[in-house]
């Protein structure tokens, strides 16, 4: 079981993505993700929050929302439990080497043109909408989305939320 953050900060209507080629062994290897990590041993949300955006952004988060948690679970990797923020202040100079990929600010009606995982799109749908704090379970075979449940409830796959 893994726990770990994942942050959006957003810009206007652009959001600071991360694609992730950096690493060779790397469960997002390709994909575009916002930032975030593994928790460390005693850390709560905010604490992991706080230093992995410091680490792979170099910027100091002001301000944030915790958005949801969203647990992953797959045939391949073992579950996870992700906390989901957006950040909407910070300071600092954001770092041009993230050793985890490369940093962009990618404005959100071109988020669906990069290569995602499925399940992200469901979720970051919600953040568009201004969702409550919510639970979205995502259900994975290899890279592909096979079941998702929104607050317990199945979310059919082939429509919006």
């Amino acid at each position: 079981m893994k726990l770990t953050t994942l942050c959006y900060l957003q810009r206007g209507e652009e959001y600071l993505m991360l694609h992730r080629v950096r690493k060779r062994q790397d469960d997002n290897r390709d994909k575009w993700i916002g930032v975030g990590g593994k928790f460390l041993e005693g850390e709560s949300p905010e604490d992991c929050l706080l230093r992995e955006v410091a680490e792979e952004t170099g910027l100091t988060l002001e301000e944030w929302r915790f958005r949801g948690i969203v647990t992953f679970v797959s045939d391949q990797l073992p579950t996870e439990y992700m906390h989901l923020f957006t950040a909407s202040r910070w300071s600092g100079r954001m770092r041009q080497d993230c050793p985890e990929g490369d940093l962009a600010w990618i404005h959100q009606r071109r988020l669906r043109e990069l290569t995602l995982w499925e399940g992200d799109k469901l979720f970051l749908r919600l953040l568009e909408q201004d969702a409550p704090f919510f639970s979205l379970k995502l259900c994975y075979q290899g890279d592909r989305l096979v079941g998702a449940w929104l607050d317990g409830r199945p979310v059919a796959l082939d429509q919006s939320l």
